[in-house]
C-alpha cells in the first residue's frame, strides 16, 4: 500500500520570512564588526510597520533602520500599492542589552569551555532520495518558489507577480519509501490587481504556473526525479482566489514561524527552536547546524540510507547531555543506533565552541540562510561588503552553509569500516 508525503515552502516575500531576512541582516552586521557579539533579534512585521526586538551584547553601534529598509527593498516591496515598503515604513527598535544572568554562563576564562547557550534538542536529519540528501518533497518545494522569484524579477515571461508566495508538494512513495510520482502542487502567489475578472484572471495564472514555471523547475531536477511529473498531477493554483492583499499588509509576520520550512519539511524531528536571529552561542542554531553536518556525512558514507541525529544541551554546561541517532532501519553497518551515536560523540565535537570553530559559525553569514531552508544548499565562498556610519566599511571573505560540506566522509568511513 503506497503512501503520500507532503511539504511546503514559502517564498522570500512571505511576511514571517521577511522577518526572518532581517533579523539575521542585522545579526550578520553585528558579526561584521564585532565577531564577538551576542546577538537575539526578533522582527515583527506588519502594515507599514517594522518592530525590532530582543538582546544584543556588541561593541558596535548599527544603524538597525536603515538595514531593515535594506532588506525589505531587495526583496521586493518597493511600491506604495503594497501598503508595505522598505522606503515608507516605520521602523521601532527596542533592542536592548543581553541578560547577565545568560551571559555568565556562556562566556568562560577559556573559549574552549564555552557553556551551551540555552537547553534544549537539535536535529539534524540526511537522506539518499536527492542529490543534496534533502526530502524530496521540500526540495521541490523550495526551488518552484526559487523560480518563481527568478520569474518575478525578469518580469518578462509572467508580469504580474508580487512577492509573496507560497507552495506545497505531495508525492506518492512505495511502501519500501521510494518516491512514485508527485500527487499534488500547491501554488499560491501574489500577484497585481488584473483588469479581467476573477475567473480569466485566475486562469491566467494557473497557465503561466504550469506551462512556464514548472518545466523551468523541472530542468532544474535529475533525469530522475524529472520522471515523478506526469500528467495526472492535481494542481491548486492560488485555490481561495484572488491573491492581491498580501505580504506584512495582509498577514503580520514574525521571526521563527517557519521552522519546518526552515529545516526538512516534517521529515526527521525539530527540537522547536528557530533559527534567524541568534548568534552561533545559541545552541538552538549551531548545534542543529553540527547535527545537519553529522547527519549527511554518515549518509554520504554509507553508514545508513537516512539518518536523524539528536544532541542536547543544558545552559551554561560545556558538553551535550546526550547525543541519539536513529537510522529507520536503514543502517548498512553491524551496529545498533546507540553504537552508531557513540562513534558520532567521538569523531564529532559537539561543544559549543567547537561547532564555531569548525563550522566558522562566528561570520557574518546568516542573510542566506533566512530564505528557502537553512539545509540542503550549495557551501561557497563569497566576499561581502559592510558599510556602516559609525563602523565605516568592512569587506569579508566568508564560507557559506559549511555544515553542509561532506568534509568528514573520509572519516566516517575509517571509523565505521566503510
Amino acid at each position: 500500500m503506497s503512501y503520500l508525503f507532503t511539504s511546503e515552502s514559502v517564498s522570500e516575500g512571505h511576511p514571517d520570512k521577511v522577518s526572518d531576512q532581517i533579523s539575521d541582516a542585522l545579526l550578520d552586521n553585528f558579526l561584521a564588526f564585532d565577531p564577538e557579539s551576542k546577538v537575539a533579534c526578533e522582527t515583527l512585521v506588519t502594515t507599514g510597520q517594522v518592530v525590532l526586538a530582543g538582546e544584543v551584547k556588541s561593541n558596535t553601534y548599527l544603524d538597525v533602520q536603515n538595514i531593515a529598509r535594506d532588506v525589505i527593498n531587495k526583496i521586493g516591496y518597493t511600491k506604495g500599492e503594497y501598503q508595505f515598503s522598505g522606503d515608507s515604513c516605520g521602523v521601532i527598535s527596542l533592542i536592548h542589552e543581553q541578560s547577565q544572568d545568560i551571559n555568565q554562563g556562556v562566556d568562560r576564562g577559556s573559549k574552549e569551555e564555552q557553556g551551551a547557550g540555552d537547553q534544549g534538542m537539535m536535529f539534524g536529519y540526511a537522506t539518499k532520495e536527492t542529490e543534496n540528501y534533502m526530502p524530496l518533497a521540500l526540495d521541490i518545494s523550495h526551488k518552484i518558489l526559487q523560480v518563481l522569484a527568478e520569474l518575478r524579477r525578469e518580469g518578462s515571461e509572467i508580469d504580474y507577480l508580487r512577492p509573496d508566495a507560497k507552495s506545497q508538494v505531495t508525492i506518492e512513495y512505495s511502501d519500501d519509501n521510494v518516491p512514485q510520482r508527485i500527487e499534488a502542487i500547491v501554488v499560491s502567489t501574489q500577484h497585481d490587481a488584473f483588469d479581467a475578472d476573477d475567473e480569466k484572471m485566475l486562469a491566467k495564472i494557473k497557465s503561466d504556473i504550469v506551462s512556464i514555471l514548472i518545466p523551468r523547475v523541472k530542468a532544474q531536477l535529475p533525469v530522475g526525479i524529472q520522471d515523478l511529473f506526469d500528467d495526472q498531477i492535481v494542481y491548486h493554483i492560488n485555490p481561495t482566489g484572488k491573491f492581491v492583499i498580501g505580504g506584512p499588509h495582509g498577514d503580520t509576520g514574525l521571526t521563527g514561524r517557519k521552522i519546518i520550512v526552515d529545516t526538512y519539511g516534517g521529515k526527521g524531528a525539530h527540537g522547536g527552536g528557530a533559527f534567524s536571529g541568534k548568534d552561533p552561542s545559541k545552541v538552538d542554531r549551531s548545534a542543529a547546524y553540527a547535527s545537519r553536518h553529522v547527519a549527511k556525512n554518515l549518509v554520504a558514507a554509507g553508514v545508513s540510507d537516512e539518518i536523524l541525529v539528536q544532541v542536547s544541551y543544558a545552559i551554561g554546561v560545556v558538553e551535550p547531555t546526550s547525543i541519539f541517532v536513529d537510522t529507520y532501519g536503514t543502517a548498512n553497518v553491524d551496529l545498533t543506533d546507540g553504537q552508531i551515536a557513540d562513534k558520532v560523540a567521538e569523531l564529532f565535537d559537539m561543544r559549543p565552541f567547537a561547532i564555531e570553530e569548525r563550522l566558522k559559525l562566528r561570520n557574518p553569514i546568516y542573510l542566506e540562510t533566512a530564505a528557502y531552508g537553512h539545509m540542503g544548499k550549495e557551501p561557497k565562498t563569497v566576499t561581502k561588503v559592510f558599510e556602516s556610519p559609525y563602523n565605516g566599511r568592512v569587506e569579508k571573505q566568508v564560507e557559506l552553509f559549511t555544515w553542509e560540506k561532506l568534509d568528514m566522509v573520509d572519516a566516517v568511513k575509517t571509523a565505521f569500516g566503510l
